[in-house]
């Protein structure tokens, strides 16, 4: 899953994209809001974590421009702003959560869940499909015959972008944009390894390859 931080204070930025990259999240980091506008021009990304107070344009014109757009990427504000007019103008102008600095990474990472979860129409931190599920908290695949199959940070991270969209192919370019962020080092035989190790933990039928356009799950059974 890729995450955009959009941050201007370098320990803040630094301390949150570390924290983001041992909970398996790709992270890309920007200082401003133009630099934002480049990148969700061209990338995909899962969720923006904005900060209001950025130099130049202000995080809540940043936000309203996204929406503008039409963007409906889930964006959770993370501000040292507590005045009631600013959390109510974020929200009313789009966010999808506002949380306060400071904060603690653990509350951080768990809003960002309950706002996916919300995002993708789910109760509970639990992706599935009737043949494997994902707990995003303990980061842990459970199948009909196998339950707690530890993944490393990138089958969880794989496993995770597919079953967002059961039933959706997506190309090995697709993978590698949502687990790969910025100065990553992607090998041309990455994406395959990492589906032949899961296949090889949850079997292989959970994984399905369609020959010259990419991979899926199946949609819920």
């Amino acid at each position: 899953m890729r995450i955009l931080l959009v941050e201007d204070d370098p320990m803040i930025g630094d301390a949150i994209q570390g924290a983001l990259t041992d909970a398996s999240y790709a992270t890309d980091w920007v200082q401003n809001g133009t630099s934002a506008f480049s990148a969700l021009d061209t990338h995909h990304y899962d969720l923006v974590l904005l900060d209001l107070g950025l130099p130049g344009l202000d995080g809540l014109d940043v936000l309203a421009r996204i929406r503008a757009r039409n963007n409906p990427v889930p964006l959770l504000v993370i501000t040292a702003r507590d005045s009631l007019e600013d959390r109510v103008r974020g929200l009313d102008g789009g966010a999808d959560d506002y949380l306060l600095k400071p904060f603690a990474m653990a509350e951080l990472l768990a809003r960002m869940r309950a706002v996916l979860r919300r995002k993708g129409g789910s109760a509970v931190p639990v992706l599935g499909n009737g043949i494997v599920s994902l707990d995003l908290v303990c980061k842990q695949a459970s199948t009909e015959s196998n339950n707690a199959i530890a993944l490393s940070s990138r089958e969880f991270a794989l496993l995770q972008a597919l079953l967002i969209r059961p039933g959706a192919i997506l190309s090995r370019s697709e993978l590698e944009d949502r687990l790969y962020g910025w100065g990553n080092e992607v090998e041309s035989n990455a994406i395959e390894f990492l589906i032949h190790a899961l296949r090889r933990k949850l079997g292989s039928h959970v994984i399905k390859n369609v020959r010259g356009m990419g991979w899926m799950v199946s949609k819920n059974v």
